[in-house]
């Protein structure tokens, strides 16, 4: 079972700059949808804000607590 892409691989590098520049403009594109889909929603770069995705637990806020009299 083989795809195109499997069929075009090569090892010349021209031939996979090219090949990237348009993995990067499909990339571009799906990027553009995506936020033209989610409109003004602000999104995230990979960064997660603990706050807001648990409640503070009491064994982290005991440990917190510990740490600072160190």
């Amino acid at each position: 079972m083989s795809t195109d892409k499997q069929q075009d691989l090569t090892n010349d590098p021209q031939e996979m700059l090219k090949a990237k520049h348009e993995a990067d403009k499909e990339k571009q594109q799906f990027t553009s949808f995506a936020r033209s889909v989610s409109g003004q929603t602000p999104f995230d770069q990979g960064q997660v804000t603990p706050d807001k995705h648990h409640e503070p637990d009491q064994q982290n806020h005991m440990k917190d607590t510990e740490n600072r009299m160190i």
